[in-house]
Formats: C-alpha cells, structure tokens, sequence
C-alpha cells in the first residue's frame, strides 16, 4: 500500500510517495530532485587605500621639574625623630610645639590604604619641631615629628 504527499522545503513543494513494507521502518520513494540552486557569494571590492599622513612631529620635552625640597631629617642630639612607617596623609596631628608627651602617646594620625593608623611618641619628652601639617602626603622615613 502506497500514499502520496505533497512536502514543501524551503519554497520547493515535492509529490512524494511513501510504501508500506510491512517493516518497522518506512521507505519512501521520490521523484529526483530537482538541482537546488546555491546562490553565489557576493564579491565586494574594497576601496583603494590612502596614503598615510606622516606624524606630526613630537612637541618638545619639557625641562624636568625641579626636585622637591628634601624633607628635615633629625641631626644627631637634636631629638628623636618620629617617622612615617608607610605611606600615606596626615589625617591629623594631635600635638603642638611644647607639649609634654610620654612614650607610647598618640602624637598623629596617618592614613594608610584607606586605614588610619595612630603614630606613637618613642620617648617621652617635649615636642620641639612638627615637620608635616594636616593634609600633608608623606613616604617612609619622612621626619614627621621631633621630640626632645
């Protein structure tokens, strides 16, 4: 036995006629195909290059900025120095020249990576000179304060 169906595939329709074996699996018998036709890739032509500009030339270099003041170390018996231990801002200086401080006071506030770390007296004694003010960016070793 033997059915006959009309199959559209992509804009083509097709008589096919499909036969009963008796099997599981059905076979189906179809007319040729006809040729599918396969449209060409189309070709597009790039424009001419043109010709490239030449660089304009560099400006000038600027003379180098004068080097910054070196910032006050501590001489030998002019006290102890305090330092920065790490980079950082002076958030707050909480002494004045003249006051009395003890080993282990809080003497300024530095901020570090977003950290405010307390900056300690290493003796005790009396503050002689602030080297740095609020604000102030400071590296390591940098004299902060001296204390005599």
């Amino acid at each position: 036995m033997s059915k006959k169906f009309r199959i559209t595939v992509n804009g083509e329709t097709y008589e096919v006629e499909v036969e009963d074996l008796g099997g599981s699996t059905p076979v189906l018998k179809a007319p040729a195909a006809a040729p599918v036709s396969v449209p060409q890739p189309q070709v597009q032509v790039a424009p001419a290059p043109q010709p490239v500009q030449p660089a304009a030339k560099p400006a000038e270099p600027k003379p180098a900025a004068k080097p910054a003041e070196p910032k006050p170390t501590a001489a030998a018996g002019d006290g102890e120095a305090v330092t920065a231990p790490m980079p950082g801002t002076i958030l707050d200086v909480k002494v004045k020249v003249g006051d009395q401080v003890q080993a282990g006071d809080t003497v300024l506030i530095l901020e570090a990576m977003k950290m405010e770390n307390e900056i300690a007296a290493p003796v005790a004694g009396t503050i002689q000179a602030i080297h740095v003010s609020k604000g102030a960016a400071v590296n390591p070793g940098d004299v902060l304060i001296t204390i005599g």
